[in-house]
């Protein structure tokens, strides 16, 4: 607990201080590989909406379907429905099987690891280098600038 040039307390979250004889080095290099994760998991979030966009894509085909046969144009639907509707969009691959490879292969191996990481470092304390940033720009004593919700 530390006391605002006002005379008032203040908290911090004990989750995210360093423990004691954790190095800057140590806080600055988990910061950045958390900032890696926070990247892969912007990638897996775009992966998913890859996977959504696909499949709803190959949904919307059986309308498209129903009105070129509805126009007349039967050989051209029997030619998409044919090519198109349900094809792989990788080699022996529909979007799920992406998802779930680079889930499996990738992004698990990726947060066990980081994980493991900040267990062995800092006691698996997360966002140990952002709290200290906010610490460190955050006008003590200012109603917006809290250190805590």
């Amino acid at each position: 607990m530390t006391t605002d040039p006002n005379g008032q307390e203040e908290h911090s979250r004990s989750s995210h201080r360093r423990p004691d004889g954790t190095s800057d080095a140590t806080v600055l290099a988990l910061g950045v590989l958390s900032e890696a994760l926070e990247t892969v998991e912007r990638a897996r979030g775009s992966l998913y909406a890859f996977h959504q966009l696909t499949g709803g894509a190959d949904l919307k085909l059986d309308r498209a379907l129903e009105l070129l046969r509805a126009a007349g144009h039967h050989a051209q639907a029997d030619l998409l429905e044919r090519e198109i509707v349900g094809r792989n969009v990788i080699p022996g691959h529909w979007t799920f099987q992406i998802v779930e490879a680079y889930n499996s292969h990738y992004y698990r191996p990726f947060t066990d690891i980081e994980a493991r990481l900040r267990r062995e470092l800092i006691d698996g304390h997360e966002h140990v280098h952002e709290a200290e940033m906010k610490e460190a720009r955050r006008t003590h004593g200012h109603p917006g600038h809290t250190p805590e919700p």
